[in-house]
């Protein structure tokens, strides 16, 4: 993680946008004691990002002195606008926004206007299904990614500067070239949200009953695709050209094992190839704190779902001195409990297996 003084910290920065990420950067920067001001053309967002920050007085709409970074975190589209037109009004503040997609914003930015001296594009790798102002807060960036992308023209002081709002914020720096960086977000993002929107809409037409088998699964790839629509409406339009051809690869892919499934043994072949790349592909994702991915052993205990429960299953795991490496919860069809299941190390599977046993929780295997 960047390495950062309070001395080094800027004394101002001005947010455009206050969205998600536009009013949780400007929670996380004044946590680390930054002065902070927010402005966006949609008054009502400015009203909820007030009650984020706690008081409606406390909230600067019009900064009295100028900014040292001015960061633009509106929809994609209107980012390049919006940071020439920062480049005016802010003729010595850094520049810099938070699009997923980078190539096209700065070089229109660049085109607009905006000194590209001053311009160092940024992508915090943070966010939810949840949008808008009501759903941020400081700890948003807390551990996470945050890309920045240096133009050639960038001065390195820029970079140096933002670098240490990010990591006041709590993210970890990671700096690539704009088009790397679009390049890596349409495979590891903008696919992944595409194949999940897709997934998602064949359920739509889908009967009740086949509904009522739906499992974690399904809940897991499909997840992301109730986020916004018309903000990756503009994503996936901005990024298409390194969008189309992980697509073009996935959906040959798909083709190839759709004509396999007519039973034979060349078929089964094709088949059983699909399935370990899948395999093969799945363990190259970083785990935890971005090491290999390791193996854990799963202990699954049926929970009832009340108050409580959850805290109580986690203080048992401590005192027997077994930490969780991940949690996953799945509510059980019609009944008032939860199957969670607990993964940790092999080693220590028996150990928490006997113990919650002892402690009188339900196991199930």
């Amino acid at each position: 993680m960047t390495v950062f003084t309070e001395a080094a910290l800027p004394g101002r920065i001005h947010v455009i946008g206050a969205g998600l990420i536009g009013t949780s950067v400007a929670l996380a920067a004044r946590r680390a004691g930054v002065q902070v001001s927010v402005e966006d053309v949609d008054s009502n967002h400015e009203q909820l990002a007030a009650q984020r920050w706690g008081s409606v007085s406390t909230l600067d709409t019009s900064p009295s002195a100028e900014p040292e970074i001015v960061l633009v975190a509106t929809p994609p589209q209107a980012a390049a606008e919006v940071l020439a037109s920062a480049s005016s009004r802010w003729p010595d503040a850094t520049l810099t926004d938070v699009s997923s997609v980078k190539v096209r914003p700065l070089q229109e930015a660049i085109n607009l206007g905006a000194d590209p001296r001053r311009l160092v594009g940024g992508h915090p790798m943070a966010g939810g299904e949840m949008s808008g102002p009501a759903a941020a807060h400081a700890h948003l960036f807390d551990d996470r990614v945050w890309v920045l992308c240096p133009t050639p023209e960038s001065d390195p002081g820029r970079v140096t500067q933002l670098e240490n709002l990010v990591g006041a914020c709590g993210a970890v720096v990671l700096i690539m070239q704009p088009h790397t960086h679009d390049h890596a977000v349409a495979l590891t993002s903008h696919v992944p949200q595409v194949m999940s929107s897709i997934l998602a809409g064949a359920l739509v037409n889908a009967d009740v009953e086949s509904l009522r088998l739906v499992g974690q699964g399904l809940r897991d790839m499909t997840r992301i695709a109730s986020s916004n629509p018309a903000m990756w409406t503009e994503i996936l339009e901005m990024n298409g050209t390194e969008i189309a051809p992980v697509l073009e690869y996935v959906m040959a892919e798909i083709m190839s094992l759709t004509r396999s499934l007519t039973g034979d043994e060349v078929a089964k072949v094709n088949i059983d190839r699909t399935l370990r790349l899948g395999v093969a592909g799945r363990d190259r994702i970083p785990g935890k704190h971005g090491a290999a991915e390791r193996e854990f052993a799963t202990v699954t205990v049926q929970v009832k779902d009340e108050p409580g429960q959850l805290a109580d299953l986690f203080v048992a795991a401590g005192r027997l001195g077994v930490n969780l490496e991940d949690v996953r919860i799945e509510h059980v069809l019609g009944r008032p409990s939860g199957l969670i299941d607990l993964y940790v190390r092999p080693q220590l599977a028996t150990v928490l297996m006997s113990g919650l046993t002892e402690q009188g929780f339900d196991l199930r295997s």
